[in-house]
């Protein structure tokens, strides 16, 4: 953790809606005037797609099926808490992008799939964003949680991610609903060990939790809207939270736990606003203090 190169991380699974979340902090960075160095977290993955493929089709035929993208084994754990230390005492630091589709890959002259080359961070800038998979992994090699000054958790109900995720890979991708189930199910070993722990380290959780019925999700036709899902807000310090503020600010809402806050899921962008804008005002404004003495 720092003062004068704070780092703030969105952490999340795979069809959370962490990128959502991002465009979010995007806004309070341009209405705050914050110059942010944002970092993407399937930068860190270990192999391009090419070699993602032929690496899980050798492990398969070694007996090995729950190889995937959330565990140590496919991504650069130890890389991207070195980055967080580095920036955190320097505000330097390398980064590349992983490019996932031909949008993204034509301004390169790459292929979908592909990394860039690892390139400085841009200089002077007042924090680091990371949002991914794991802002918040902690493993006997590495700890990128320790290194974060606000990390954020986002965690749909589970039958809600995997529609969301479903929903996404069969439009955007052209995946089958089976191709995706193999997916999600290759994947639950290391979404036990490597994503659900993140969220005992996150500051503040939001899970959004849907009200209309999402019993078999591998069937469903729609993902639940925002106005057909609660959002359920955990603190891991209430000290210093203004709840009495909040509800009144968000028509709806309530108090389940000391901690929690209970809100309409159509308020998600408003309660990050009102929550994070003055947290990272703090973090600016000791930065400022430090930098100037």
């Amino acid at each position: 953790m720092s003062i004068k190169h704070p780092i703030i991380a969105i952490t999340g699974s795979s069809g959370a809606g962490t990128t959502s979340v991002m465009r979010t902090f995007e806004q309070i960075f341009r209405r705050e005037g914050v110059d942010a160095a944002f970092l993407e977290g399937d930068s860190f993955h270990r192999y391009d797609r090419a070699e993602m493929k032929q690496k899980m089709a050798e492990e398969l035929a070694r007996g090995n099926q729950h190889f995937s993208h959330f565990g140590p084994e496919a991504n650069l754990f130890r890389e991207l808490a070195d980055l967080f230390r580095i920036y955190a005492e320097t505000g330097r630091g390398k980064r590349r992008k992983y490019l996932h589709d031909e949008e993204e890959a034509k301004p390169h002259g790459q292929k979908p799939g592909t990394f860039t080359a690892w390139e400085d961070l841009p200089a002077d800038t007042d924090l680091l964003f990371y949002e991914g998979l794991h802002g918040a992994v902690v493993t006997e090699e590495a700890n990128v949680a320790q290194h974060v000054d606000l990390l954020i958790g986002v965690v749909p109900v589970i039958n809600l991610e995997w529609i969301q995720k479903l929903q996404r890979d069969q439009k955007m991708r052209g995946y089958s609903t089976e191709a995706v189930t193999d997916t999600i199910l290759r994947r639950m070993n290391d979404y036990v060990h490597y994503i659900c722990p993140q969220f005992a380290h996150t500051h503040v959780n939001f899970q959004r939790v849907p009200i209309v019925d999402t019993s078999n999700p591998f069937i469903a036709r729609f993902i639940p809207t925002p106005e057909e899902s609660m959002l359920v807000i955990r603190f891991a310090n209430p000290r210093g939270i203004d709840f009495p503020y909040l509800l009144s600010m968000m028509n709806g809402s309530f108090m389940s736990r000391a901690n929690t806050i209970v809100c309409p899921g159509g308020k998600m962008d408003l309660a990050m606003q009102l929550i994070f804008t003055p947290m990272i005002w703090r973090l600016i404004e000791r930065r400022k203090q430090v930098m100037a003495s």
